[in-house]
């Protein structure tokens, strides 16, 4: 398997998934702005949309983070790191997944565009991450250590890494204390650890 990324993006969270289920992969690092891989070649031959994350698995490209990550547990389900299908866990975990896309994901998406915004539309856009920000704090507010309840998931592979944006965008984490005891718990991982150090996050 191959792994087209960028630098602590969301394709992070499938670097994390690939090592928690120890699986062998290559990784290839993407521009963003160039649209070009470390190698040369035009990502968007590989991905149409231009964005990461990318896994080729072979006999084909997937493509769309919760996706990818769903695909993964499944191949590998003694890992436990997502319910059995058909399940109401299953569901749960799905619609932790796509919240995580549609609704947090999103509501960081105006901080990284580079384009200038006025007062009035900056107080929005961070009001509505806020928001965001703040369910995923009233879901941990019940002393659970993963989004899931006890074990750890593919969700939180996803979660965590979106919550982590506050750092580099400079956001206050300390006002979401249970996201911030979520992410401290979470990046001593060992995967979360080597996928950082494979992306030049951490030394």
């Amino acid at each position: 398997m191959k792994l087209y990324y960028a630098a602590g993006a969301c394709s992070l969270a499938t670097h994390i998934t690939l090592n928690e289920l120890e699986l062998d992969y290559q990784i290839e690092q993407v521009d963003l702005k160039t649209k070009k891989t470390a190698s040369g070649t035009d990502y968007k031959t590989i991905n149409s949309q231009g964005y990461v994350p990318a896994l080729d698995v072979g006999k084909a490209v997937l493509t769309e983070t919760p996706a990818i990550l769903q695909y993964l547990a499944d191949q590998h389900p003694d890992k436990g790191l997502a319910p059995a299908p058909g399940t109401i866990e299953r569901a749960q975990l799905q619609a932790s997944l796509n919240f995580t896309a549609s609704e947090l994901h999103k509501a960081f998406a105006p901080l990284f565009s580079g384009t200038d915004m006025d007062a009035a539309t900056k107080e929005a856009v961070m009001n509505r991450l806020y928001l965001r920000m703040q369910h995923v704090e009233d879901t941990l507010a019940d002393g659970r250590p993963y989004l899931m309840g006890d074990d750890f998931s593919i969700a939180d592979t996803y979660c965590f890494v979106v919550c982590s944006w506050t750092g580099p965008l400079g956001i206050d984490i300390a006002r979401w204390p249970h996201i911030k005891a979520y992410i401290d718990r979470i990046i001593q991982r060992p995967s979360v650890q080597a996928a950082m150090k494979e992306e030049g996050l951490i030394s």
